[in-house]
């Protein structure tokens, strides 16, 4: 466990927490006024590598040199030249600041972080944070790296779960949920979607598909795997060459077959580490899905409808009113594909970059302007 402390003053930020992977929609962007809930889990931080913010420069003022180093391999419409490495926590557990309105910047309905820190040491009065919490946007607080420092606390660090205790503990991530969006003179409104999350997921995933694919076709399993994916695959890859297979393998499955391509696997939630295969099978591609996701994709529907007659058991299925569906097919998260693809090596491929310029707007969701 940690506590933040302030570099000017010396004084304590934050709750104490204990450190785990950054979530893959730590930079999505969703919908049009929607009310996302709190991004991190309270009394936990994760540190984006990347940086954060203005100012920003365009593309063709960055030396490819210079962006290769960054980590970036394709042309993008910006790169920002904020700070990098900021510690990213839940707004609740701040401790010892205070908001600087002067700093809200040209956010739309709350704060955007955009313009830099927005919030300061009460002691010192130093600028340590930026919260995050305008529409479409998670929640959040960063922690500027270069205004604070991370200090350990007394007690033992417990070791982070296996792969075993992770599935026994079954956290998964619904893949619809109720969004709220900011109302109008009736108040708050919602509608049901996929969920954000999921679609962040599928975004990442997508890059990773693309250059597993070597630039065949792929087919991925049918039910809610092939509703995520295969959609999106079939619009990108050309159909006239033999198929690539990608199957989902993890703690707790069947091993693959030898002829399998493709492997979709889940990231440790706590160390950010991609499962793999205790004895790995040659030339399978790993594709990364968030613990959560994967858990659902695996896992068999828990309460199937099944008829009934007199009062409705408590495990039954109503279809009166008929279950909450979107009213739209999936679609992957433009912005998160983007950013991960970018950041791929084999992105300097002729046929991906040709797939990253011509990217149909009708496919994913929102297109990303700044990465």
């Amino acid at each position: 466990m940690f506590v933040f402390v302030c570099k000017g003053c010396g004084s304590e930020l934050t709750a104490p927490l204990s450190q785990v992977a950054l979530p893959v929609h730590v930079r999505q962007t969703y919908g049009n006024g929607a009310q996302l809930p709190v991004l991190m889990r309270s009394g936990t931080f994760a540190v984006d590598p990347d940086p954060w913010g203005g100012p920003w420069r365009r593309w063709d003022e960055i030396d490819p040199d210079e962006a290769e180093a960054r980590g970036i391999y394709a042309p993008v419409h910006a790169l920002s030249d904020g700070p990098p490495g900021a510690a990213v926590i839940a707004p609740g557990d701040v401790r010892g600041t205070r908001l600087m309105p002067e700093e809200r910047g040209g956010a739309c309905c709350g704060l955007d972080g955009a313009g830099g820190p927005n919030m300061a040491c009460e002691a010192c009065d130093l600028p340590v944070a930026a919260r995050v919490d305008d529409c479409s946007l998670w929640q959040m607080v960063r922690l500027r790296a270069e205004a604070v420092h991370r200090v350990p606390i007394d007690g033992i660090q417990p070791a982070p779960l296996s792969w075993a205790e992770l599935v026994e503990q079954g956290e998964k991530t619904p893949p619809f949920e109720p969004i709220a969006t900011w109302g109008g003179r009736l108040g708050s409104n919602h509608y049901w979607s996929w969920s954000p999350q999921w679609e962040a997921a599928a975004g990442r995933a997508l890059a990773h598909l693309l250059v597993a694919s070597q630039g065949r076709p792929v087919r991925v399993p049918g039910g809610l795997t092939a509703d995520v994916f295969q959609r999106e695959l079939d619009a990108l890859l050309p159909a006239d060459s033999p198929e690539r297979r990608a199957v989902l393998a993890g703690p707790g499955q069947a091993r693959p077959d030898a002829g399998v391509d493709i492997l979709l696997v889940p990231v440790h939630p706590q160390t950010g580490q991609t499962w793999t295969p205790a004895s790995p099978i040659a030339s399978a591609h790993l594709v990364p899905l968030p613990l959560g996701v994967w858990l659902w994709l695996v896992s068999t529907r828990p309460y199937l409808p099944v008829p009934a007659s007199g009062r409705l058991a408590q495990d039954v299925l109503r279809d009166d009113p008929p279950p909450l569906l979107p009213n739209h097919s999936f679609r992957a998260d433009r912005g998160t594909f983007q950013h991960a693809l970018v950041r791929l090596p084999a992105v300097r491929s002729p046929w991906l970059r040709t797939i990253l310029k011509n990217l149909p707007h009708g496919y994913l969701r929102r297109p990303l302007l700044m990465l």
